[in-house]
């Protein structure tokens, strides 16, 4: 699985992470995290993200 860059904050999303306080579970790849889920930096929504 791949990590995914904030382009306005370069936060990255750790698939093996997730997001847990978001709701995101360790283990969930970036195609899989909803749609309304924001960067818990920034909060830019998904679509500021790019795979690194």
């Amino acid at each position: 699985m791949d990590n995914y860059v904030c382009m306005p904050c370069s936060y990255v999303y750790d698939p093996q992470v997730g997001d847990p306080d978001s709701g995101v579970n360790a283990g969930t790849a970036f195609a899989a995290v909803p749609e309304d889920w924001v960067c818990p930096v920034c909060g830019a929504d998904k679509s500021a993200f790019e795979k690194e």
